[in-house]
């Protein structure tokens, strides 16, 4: 499908990161998913644009590969608001972003 384009249910950025994902925030009634782009999703944490993240977690160690959260600017806090698990190693998660928790001084190093 080519860039700018829109199908039923999905939609091809094309342009400024922030502003196409500010315009979708606006046009879009309901939520907007991002699946198999770990580069877009990375892109999108760095800008502060996710409000939830929502991650199948398979327990399986590869020993190599991409990173889920890999560098990023500053620190990204997020809240674990819901989990569940599925057979004895699925695990559903879900975190809301959220703000850096105030720690007392003296008890991070």
């Amino acid at each position: 499908m080519p860039a700018g384009r829109t199908r039923r249910y999905s939609t091809v950025l094309d342009g400024d990161l922030l502003e196409e994902t500010e315009r979708l925030k606006h046009t879009v009634n309901g939520e907007i998913r991002v699946y198999a782009s770990s580069q877009l999703v990375h892109a999108l944490i760095e800008h502060d644009l996710v409000d939830e993240l929502r991650l199948a977690i398979f327990p399986l160690v590869m020993g190599a590969g991409n990173r889920l959260f890999d560098q990023t600017g500053a620190p990204k806090p997020l809240r674990l608001v819901s989990s569940r698990t599925v057979g004895d190693s699925l695990a559903y998660l879900a975190y809301q972003s959220g703000r850096r928790p105030t720690v007392p001084s003296g008890l991070i190093t």
